[in-house]
Parts: structure tokens; C-alpha cells; sequence
């Protein structure tokens, strides 16, 4: 079977050693990852470690709880790194209103800012969204003709109701190891409505480690295949159906991907 892992962060020290990681990844049958940049730094090391493993691919991009440190000009970065023939898609990007101390106003401006970035160079997002349910779907349809080259909600946490309305603005949904947790009920009823070709699987390594590790740290892109059998098991398909779909789900959405 074929396992990717859209959506994982690969940067800090919690990791130790970057080559015996990859080899770890590999060796559970993963077959490739995209690592994740969520402000200049992370976006610069997610594209040296793609350019260093060929299973490896990036997002750059701004989230939106790195703004504190966003200045005029990143963008111009972003941009620039995202010309690199790895780098996938723009992201991390989107809304969360988690913390008291969130400036939504600042948010919106610099998630439809990376939305035309995107949409300017025929990439797809790769997008947060935490605590801001109606916000994210609002400024979505309001902005739908930016997201036309693909756009990913990933580890999705909102509502069966948002995600059927997101689905008709042609999103696809990542689900990590929260959603084989037991009390994940939302999160397996969402990946039961919707329709198979808007799945697909990451980990959001180092965090939200599957059933099997729970309370453990890191969590790494190995834990796919748990997830993606987890992910079969709610749909009531064979796991071999379901990682060729994730999987061609995944090129169909991520362009750049080299088959």
C-alpha cells in the first residue's frame, strides 16, 4: 500500500536525528510527506529538507498565530520560496481565535493576502482553522474564485454542517491521529459524510499522536498507516482501496507532486 503524510512539521530539535527520522518514516511505508512552514524560517527548512530527500515535498506560508512576528515584505519571501519546483502549495495559513489576545482583524487581512498569493502563482492552501467556524466559511465563499487551483482544511475539527458546506466549495479534509481517538466522535462522523475523493491523511507531526501512542512525544509521519486504517475502518472499506484513494486524492489536489 501507498501512505502520505500531507501535513506534518519536521522543524526543531524534538526529532534528534533528521536522517534516522526519514528512515523511520520510509521504513513504515510512507512514501511521502510534505513538510509544513508556518512563517519564514520553517517555510526556508521545510524546502532544504525537500531539495535533500526526494520523498519529501513543502508548503510555505504564514499561520496565523506566527503574526506577532509578520512583517511588510514576508509575503515578497514567501512568494520567492514558493517558486521552488517542491514547494506544493501555500501554508500553513487560515484563522484561530483560541487565544484572548488574537487580532482577527490582522488574521483575515494576511490569510486573504497568502489566498491571492496562492491564487497567483496556480497553487492550492493548505489551511488552519481553530475556533472560527463561521468566519472561515464566510470568508471562503466570499473569496471562492482564489481557491480555485485546490484548497485543504487540514486535521478538521469543526462540524459535520460546515464540512458539507465547505465540500461544495470543493475543499478536501486531512484527518491526523486525533480521529481514531474514542471520543473523536465529530471527527469520525465527518469522515463518513463526505464524499471519499476530499480525503486524505497526515499527523501534524510532532503533535496529536494517534490511539496506539497516545500521550506520547513526538508524534512522527509513521503514524500514517494507523490512520489511514482507522480511516478505512469508519468508511467500511478494505485499507488498500483507501490508500489508493487518499493517494490519488493527494495528486489530484497537490500538482507538483511527482508521480
Amino acid at each position: 500500500m501507498r501512505y502520505i503524510d500531507v501535513h506534518c512539521h519536521l522543524d526543531g530539535d524534538c526529532y534528534g536525528d533528521i536522517p534516522h527520522l526519514m528512515q523511520k518514516i520510509q521504513s513504515a511505508g510512507v512514501q511521502k510527506i510534505i513538510a509544513v512552514g508556518f512563517d519564514l524560517p520553517t517555510s526556508r527548512l521545510s524546502s532544504e529538507l525537500a531539495e535533500k530527500y526526494d520523498f519529501c515535498y513543502f508548503t510555505a506560508g504564514f499561520h496565523p498565530t506566527e503574526l506577532k512576528k509578520y512583517k511588510d515584505g514576508d509575503l515578497n519571501e514567501i512568494a520567492e520560496i514558493a517558486t521552488h519546483p517542491k514547494c506544493v502549495a501555500i501554508g500553513e495559513i487560515g484563522l484561530d481565535y483560541h487565544y484572548p489576545d488574537t487580532d482577527k482583524e490582522l488574521q483575515h487581512k494576511i490569510f486573504i493576502e497568502q489566498l491571492k498569493l496562492a491564487h497567483s502563482l496556480s497553487l492550492p492552501v493548505q489551511i488552519h482553522s481553530r475556533d472560527c467556524a463561521e468566519d472561515m466559511l464566510s470568508l471562503l465563499k466570499e473569496n471562492a474564485e482564489l481557491i480555485k487551483n485546490g484548497a485543504l482544511l487540514h486535521c478538521y475539527s469543526h462540524s459535520t454542517e460546515i464540512a458539507a458546506e465547505l465540500e461544495k466549495l470543493g475543499l478536501y479534509f486531512s484527518f491526523g491521529g486525533t480521529s481514531t481517538w474514542s471520543g473523536s466522535k465529530k471527527a469520525k462522523r465527518t469522515i463518513a459524510l463526505l464524499k471519499e475523493e476530499r480525503l486524505l491523511t497526515e499527523t501534524d507531526s510532532p503533535y496529536l499522536p494517534p490511539k496506539s501512542m497516545y500521550g506520547t512525544f513526538p508524534n512522527t509521519p509513521a503514524s500514517i498507516p494507523e490512520i489511514l486504517s482507522n480511516m478505512a475502518e469508519i468508511r467500511g472499506v478494505p485499507e488498500e482501496h483507501m490508500s489508493e484513494t487518499v493517494w490519488q486524492n493527494a495528486h489530484t489536489l497537490f500538482k507538483k507532486l511527482q508521480n
